[in-house]
């Protein structure tokens, strides 16, 4: 049992240090990982290591490797690790009560921020948006307002987040944009209470 975990702990920190070279390296989704030999070289590591770490990183869908061209990194909304825990995740009411708990208040932080950092234009963009009929989901319209505020950490954690809440059928339709614009307007006027209060209002439509 000891030999398990100590080659379990072994096997993480592999995968652990291949993680940490893409963030160190600024790789995006779409980049091309260093070769096996390369990896190899820079991690101190021998290369059936590198070679069980990328395997573990492929089947979790979070790279690719294209036969004659190399391996890639790819997005992590792209890959079906999600839908796989969601299977096991989601069978408890409570997790899947607390699904949504967290989205309201990644949404609600959303809104927080944009009213503070004060972005008139891309407020008045998501508006014409609504109005033009673009989005047509109300998670299409949750994420662009997510992405207003500039926070990347935020907006992965919102989609992450959202592909739990999509496994339990939960995606509603926008049958009736005025909810919305009153929201918009509420956000564009910085009246934060009132903005919070319209959000409870279309959580409950």
């Amino acid at each position: 049992m000891e030999k398990q975990t100590s080659k379990t702990k072994a096997y993480l920190e592999i995968v652990n240090q291949i993680r940490q070279m893409i963030t160190d390296d600024g790789l995006v989704s779409g980049d091309k990982l260093p070769s096996e030999r390369e990896l190899s070289e820079r991690l101190n590591i021998g290369r059936s290591s590198v070679r069980e770490g990328l395997r573990a990183l492929e089947l979790l869908g979070l790279i690719e490797t294209r036969r004659g061209e190399g391996t890639f990194l790819r997005d992590f909304a792209d890959h079906y690790l999600v839908e796989l825990l969601s299977t096991f995740i989601l069978q408890d009411e409570k997790v899947k009560n607390d699904v949504f708990v967290t989205k309201e208040l990644l949404e609600k932080g959303a809104i927080r921020l944009i009213i503070q950092q004060k972005d008139k234009d891309s407020i008045f963009l998501l508006k014409t948006k609504m109005e033009q009929g673009v989005y047509l989901l109300e998670d299409d319209f949750f994420f662009e307002l997510v992405q207003l505020t500039n926070i990347r950490l935020l907006l992965k954690i919102w989609l992450l987040i959202k592909e739990y809440a999509s496994q339990l059928n939960v995606s509603r339709e926008i049958n009736n944009i005025d909810p919305y614009k009153k929201l918009i307007n509420a956000i564009l006027d910085e009246d934060l209470l009132l903005s919070l209060h319209l959000y409870e209002q279309i959580r409950k439509l």
